[in-house]
């Protein structure tokens, strides 16, 4: 999004109207005569301009931000978290026939999580004149020999269409501007796709907004590549550059997981000199370089902090422009043209697929393939061996997914399903924790079955899930010892088989009312769970079966809210649940809490009913701490954060006579280590007990 502290009125004017502005003009076939012209006189145009036009030099402004994100778990649900993030202030130089010079006079950065990065340099600098006539990024590592779509090359490679004819009002003048949607002829060509807006009066190009087809991207890693350019209209006459956005997202493909880093730079252009006669452009050096150091020395920052200054956008997953331009992509070319090329990878979800110790299998280890087989299908296995219990769990997956996200999976499956809602801690701290003290915060039980899932993408903000299938469930025993200590007992799960149907939503968290942040969940789940025989049980204690359906429902909402307040920020979290079936509700379909998330100050898994609620509120306040060198790594801030905050969980009385009521507790909580280690320490006011707490911060629980 552009910056808004630093806007022309006269561009301002221009971007709203082309917002909200009507198609006048039908839509056309591709290539047809009237899009043709139109394209080609923008390329003549764009060919003569600096020669025609009058424009000898210029100078001007560039302030920016380049920011480097990480985005982790299973569909990349939660947001990305910022890494680094740099600010820079730029010098712009140009001058005819092609020659340009950008010096940065400022820069500074801010270190979230530990990293080595490096940027290429042309990250570091804007792009003039809508790019030369072969499109290269990244130093020529990510994007290399594309021809533009408004070159004698271009009008050989692409298809264009008009789309739309746009007006808008400026001050003064009214302006009107064709979309040209293009793609290339050939989609598994080196080519750009997106759309171009070209001034009806005299052939400018005032914006670009296109991504890149598969072949384009010369780096395996790259998952897409985005580009926004708008000029503005300067003195009347040239139209220069004003804003520009550029995202370039790499997901990883070791052990395929679910990894994704996210370079993003923002910059807008301002405080033009057209004509100045400056000659700093034909300077020798590199076109983006560091300024001489008397010049670096006269510039300061206005705010304290990099993080004062951020843009509230940037710490979305995209924003809405580049969003836009992803989405037209997918539109104008098939999804193959757009997707990674077919290949064997490995396949876990989380670390702890690999290796993870529990009371019900003891130490495990497994792992998995998975095959892309074109088109957006592909197929997988992951599998697991318990060395406790000596049994096998695997899945086998066959999907599809579209390039916008919707798709559909087919699973034949055995697994230890965990009865939570909420993981009440990491799966690793889990590990550590189980093997040497008999602490295991899980609720295992067994499950086997098919299913097909429905993710139907993104809709109004809200990811949907529909899943559907038939399952055996049974209960699992303990089938370990850990170093020292002892093991609780499983829950008791009711064994049966029968049709199952969840409904879940989910929000991301992302930016709500008031500069807040919000992210919903929420699970339907209806079933019918027939009773069978249990083989494990002794000959006195053996089930009758039963294949009267027990019908089952069961509901599960989540809301959790973060509101920054200057340098403090308040975090409030609330869930509840309810469970109804056709008879007592079985231990597998209850609703828990207990632990340092649900229930602070009370034993894991102390609340268990068919209708329970927890809330949570907590402050965060900043205060210094010992700042610790990393090598190349960067430096772990002085500053951590102290966490106050209150808890209760509210739970119904039971038809068998067990006790409900509310159980609150306080507790007192520390981040640190660039906001990655949580200590929580907390005291139960109901029955209760002193519990401590060390973990991992949240955000890494879903690959942990």
């Amino acid at each position: 999004m552009l910056l808004r502290h630093a806007v022309f009125p006269l561009v301002a004017g221009a971007l709203v109207a082309l917002a909200l502005a009507r198609p006048v003009q039908a839509q056309r076939a591709w290539n047809d005569s009237v899009s043709r012209a139109l394209v080609e006189r923008a390329t003549e145009r764009r060919a003569r301009q600096l020669a025609d036009s009058g424009l000898v030099d210029y100078a001007a402004s560039a302030h920016g931000y380049v920011t480097f994100l990480a985005q982790v778990g299973e569909g990349f649900l939660l947001p990305p978290k910022i890494v680094k993030a740099d600010e820079l202030q730029m010098e712009v130089y140009w001058r005819a026939p092609n020659l340009s010079k950008q010096w940065i006079v400022g820069r500074r950065d801010t270190l979230l999580l530990p990293t080595d990065i490096n940027y290429h340099r042309d990250h570091l600098g804007i792009i003039q004149n809508n790019f030369p006539e072969i499109i290269r990024l990244g130093d020529g590592d990510e994007v290399r020999d594309v021809a533009h779509p408004l070159s004698p090359s271009g009008l050989a490679t692409y298809e264009f269409q008009l789309s739309d004819s746009l007006r808008f009002e400026i001050p003064g003048r009214t302006i009107d501007v064709y979309e040209v949607k293009i793609r290339p002829r050939d989609d598994r060509a080196s080519a750009a796709v997106g759309a171009i807006y070209i001034a009806k009066d005299d052939g400018q190009v005032v914006r670009m907004a296109f991504s890149f087809t598969r072949a384009a991207l010369k780096d395996k890693q790259l998952e897409d590549v985005s580009i926004v350019l708008e000029n503005s209209l300067i003195e009347g006459r040239f139209w220069l550059p004003y804003r520009q956005e550029i995202e370039i997202r790499r997901t990883g493909s070791w052990m395929d997981f679910p990894a994704r880093g996210i370079i993003r730079g923002r910059w807008e252009i301002r405080d033009y000199q057209v004509n100045s006669g400056n000659t700093v452009a034909q300077g020798p050096g590199p076109e983006i370089s560091l300024a001489p150091p008397e010049r670096r020395a006269r510039h300061t920052w206005g705010a304290a902090s990099i993080l004062e200054t951020l843009p509230d956008d940037v710490r979305l997953a995209t924003d809405d422009d580049v969003r836009q331009v992803q989405e037209e992509a997918r539109a104008l070319v098939r999804a193959q043209a757009l997707q990674r090329t077919r290949t064997t990878l490995p396949s876990v979800r989380s670390f702890s697929d690999v290796v993870r110790v529990t009371r019900a299998e003891g130490l495990a280890v497994g792992g998995g393939l998975r095959r892309r087989l074109g088109g957006g299908v592909d197929v997988g296995v992951l599998g697991r061996f318990g060395f406790g219990d000596h049994e096998a769990k695997g899945t086998l997956s066959l999907g599809w997914e579209r390039a916008d996200g919707a798709s559909l999976r087919l699973r034949a499956f055995r697994e230890y399903r965990d009865a939570g809602d909420e993981p009440e801690t990491s799966r690793v701290r889990n590990t550590i924790a189980a093997q040497e003290f008999g602490s295991d915060y899980t609720q295992p039980f067994d499950t086997r079955g098919v299913t097909a899932s429905v993710h139907l993408g993104r809709h109004a903000g809200l990811l949907w899930r529909l899943d559907g299938g038939y399952e055996w469930q049974e209960s699992v025993d303990v089938a370990a010892r850990p170093s020292r200590g002892r093991y609780e007992p499983t829950i008791d799960a009711l064994a049966g088989r029968g049709p199952r149907a969840v409904l879940a939503v989910e929000r991301p968290n992302a930016p709500w009312l008031g500069g807040s942040e919000l992210r919903l969940r929420g699970e339907v789940r209806a079933g019918v769970l027939r009773t069978y025989r249990d083989d494990r049980l002794g000959a006195q204690e053996t089930a009758t079966i039963n294949d009267e359906p027990g019908r089952m429902f069961r509901a599960f909402v989540l809301a959790e809210w973060l509101r920054p307040a200057g340098r403090t920020a308040v975090l409030a979290r609330v869930t509840a649940g309810a469970a109804r079936a056709q008879g007592p509700v079985p231990a597998q379909e209850r609703i828990y809490a207990g632990g340092p998330v649900s229930g602070p100050g009370y034993d894991y898994a102390a609340f268990a009913g068919t209708t329970l609620s927890t809330q949570h509120l907590e402050w965060r306040f900043p205060v210094p701490f010992i700042p610790i060198r990393l090598g190349r790594w960067g430096r772990i801030p002085g500053q951590a954060k102290i966490v106050p905050f209150i808890h209760g969980v509210a739970v119904s009385t039971e038809s068998d006579g067990s006790s409900g009521g509310w159980f609150p507790s306080v507790g007192l909580g520390g981040i640190a280590l660039f906001d990655l280690l949580r200590v929580d320490v907390a005291r139960g006011l109901k029955g209760g007990r002193w519990t401590l707490s060390l973990d991992v911060s949240r955000d890494f629980w879903p690959i942990l």
